[in-house]
């Protein structure tokens, strides 16, 4: 084992990103050992020494079926806190999906920014480092961390399949809200780059009440053309429903979706409606709530490269990253 190559750790529920982007770093990952105790207490450790090194965690915070986005979250802090106790001179979180990414402000009296909340606690466990995907408010993000922390976007992953899909044809980027109008403007961009074409813009009105979603007015020419919704994340659903809703009506030709995150709470009610052609997502979080006839309809894309890119990048000596075991 190679005492000067970073060691790269996945916790459970994370295993398989974490391996694809070692593999394109030409590593292994390294062995820890994960422990539940009868009354719902867990310990984890590495069982490797992680003395005078530099670590990367792998681990995506979502909730599934086996543990919720608390637990996810505890285990991970828990984890890097054992790997300073342990020595380890700088650990890096890698985090495909950020838990709390929307709880970025106030909404309510005495409420609680518990974005900021999450930096707080990583940056107490001894994280040294962050790397996530596609935050809901990058600027929320950027404020809440004293650390490093990387945002990265997947645009130009979107940009290069979508340009692979569309051809020629007239296209229209959507963006759903008025929050998301930005990164729906990066990535129209990105595309109308390699179409080499024109893509036009567009944008959905939306307010959220006690009651639900409020506003109906498309602003944008979708007359016509091929309608991409354009967002950071899917959980219910029905804000991307509406928009898709509504470019139909304004009479787009087809309709199709991508959002980095798909959490699908409301399980394939996205893909009943029957509005969307094709869904796409990345591979932050993986379908675990679509049922397969849902599945035939969504398209996962890798996002693997970009993280092992940034960390090449941001190492002291890229070298050092390649072709080095890390010891089982």
């Amino acid at each position: 084992m190679n005492a000067t190559c970073p060691l790269l750790f996945a916790l459970q529920g994370s295993q398989a990103y974490g391996h694809a982007v070692a593999r394109r770093l030409g590593v292994t990952v390294s062995m820890h050992e994960e422990r539940d105790y009868e009354d719902g207490e867990h310990k984890c450790w590495p069982t490797v020494s992680a003395n005078g090194r530099q670590v990367v965690v792998f681990h995506s915070l979502y909730g599934d079926e086996h543990r919720s986005t608390h637990d996810k979250l505890c285990r991970l802090l828990f984890f890097c806190a054992a790997l300073k106790d342990a020595g380890a001179c700088q650990v890096t979180v890698v985090a495909p999906y950020l838990c709390y990414g929307r709880k970025d402000r106030k909404v309510e009296f005495q409420d609680s920014t518990i974005t900021r909340h999450v930096a707080r606690l990583m940056e107490c466990c001894g994280v040294d480092r962050i790397v996530t995907l596609d935050v809901h408010n990058p600027s929320a993000f950027d404020n809440a961390y004293r650390i490093p922390a990387w945002n990265l976007q997947c645009t130009q992953v979107f940009a290069h399949r979508f340009a692979t899909l569309l051809g020629e044809q007239p296209v229209a980027v959507v963006s759903p809200d008025l929050g998301g109008a930005k990164r729906a403007e990066h990535f129209r961009e990105a595309l109308a780059g390699l179409l080499a074409q024109p893509v036009s813009g567009a944008l959905m009105e939306k307010h959220r009440d006690p009651t639900g979603l409020r506003g109906k007015h498309l602003v944008g020419d979708v007359a016509g053309r091929t309608v991409i919704v354009f967002d950071d994340l899917i959980s219910t659903g029905q804000t991307l429903l509406r928009a898709g809703q509504a470019c139909l009506q304004a009479g787009a030709s087809r309709v199709l979706a991508a959002a980095t995150h798909g959490l699908f709470t409301t399980g394939g009610q996205p893909f009943e409606a029957g509005v969307f052609e094709r869904v796409l997502v990345a591979d932050s979080v993986p379908p675990l709530r679509l049922p397969a006839h849902c599945q035939r309809q969504l398209e996962i894309l890798d996002t693997t490269a970009l993280v092992a890119e940034l960390l090449l990048e941001n190492g002291r000596d890229p070298a050092r990253w390649i072709g080095a075991g890390q010891g089982a």
